[in-house]
């Protein structure tokens, strides 16, 4: 009998102008064969936007497409949809795998965002009402990111006409410029972070899977964990998924062909 498959991706971000997901069924070639697919977060944007039937369609699409596909389908939170499941980390092999989407890792959720000040100042402010042994607890904590990151609103994201999508995009991310000094220093601090943070929540985990930073790579911090990031379907860096299967974890990276994604060669492979 074959090897049960548990499959991990991430921010498909699926009804946004920059993801390459245009229509849902473009992913049926990831989902051969899969027995259990993970979503690691940004699935969709569910948060508050002008365009509210564009969200609740695409959160219909993305609710009924996925489990109509795969067998079972565990629904990850990221800060783009905050809302979208109760699950914000999932523990898998056994507590050896751990997956997070990895905004936690970052005070200002998104420290090269617009709205990076604003998201400290709502973050503090809400860490500071808990208890403090609770200020530490992995679940009240992810709790609190999700809140916040569901107290700002979509800005690009819900923008539907080209070209003005393409200005708010840029004002969005690269403008001013010192916002791509943010980038390069969240990617630097990134493992150093996803290190620190395993070690403290989960120190029995060997592999800490996320995305957030839209970045595909693998890292091998000190501290005994791997980290691998499944990057993003917006360009353009590229996507991979992990697989996942009772004595194996391995990392392939994502093609497209003619129009469809599918898994293609393995760029890393590890025993459990």
């Amino acid at each position: 009998m074959p090897a049960e498959l548990t499959r991990i991706f991430s921010d498909l971000h699926y009804g946004d102008r920059a993801s390459r997901v245009h229509q849902l069924a473009q992913l049926r070639p990831l989902l051969d064969g899969v027995d259990h697919l993970v979503l690691n977060g940004d699935t969709l944007d569910t948060r508050p936007g002008p365009a509210p039937a564009h969200t609740a369609a695409c959160r219909a699409a993305v609710l009924a497409f996925f489990p109509e596909n795969v067998p079972q389908v565990t629904f990850l939170t990221g800060n783009h949809d905050p809302d979208l499941s109760p699950h914000h980390a999932l523990d898998l092999a056994a507590g050896r795998v751990f997956a997070t989407h990895g905004d936690i890792l970052f005070d200002r959720i998104v420290p090269w965002g617009r709205d990076a000040a604003l998201i400290d100042r709502k973050i503090s402010a809400a860490l500071a009402a808990l208890p403090p042994p609770a200020r530490e607890d992995l679940a009240a904590r992810l709790a609190v990111w999700r809140r916040v990151a569901a107290s700002i609103p979509q800005r690009h994201q819900s923008e539907r006409r080209r070209l003005r999508y393409a200005l708010h995009y840029a004002i969005d991310t690269v403008w001013p410029p010192l916002r791509i000094l943010h980038i390069l220093q969240a990617w630097r601090a990134e493992p150093v972070r996803a290190a620190a943070f395993a070690h403290r929540h989960r120190p029995a985990a060997k592999f800490f899977l996320l995305g957030h930073t839209h970045r595909p790579r693998l890292m091998l911090p000190p501290g005994g964990v791997t980290v691998i990031n499944t990057g993003s379907f917006c360009p353009p860096l590229g996507t991979c998924v992990v697989d996942l299967t009772p004595h194996r974890i391995t990392v392939r990276r994502v093609e497209s062909r003619h129009g469809e994604f599918h898994p293609a060669e393995t760029l890393a492979e590890f025993p459990l």
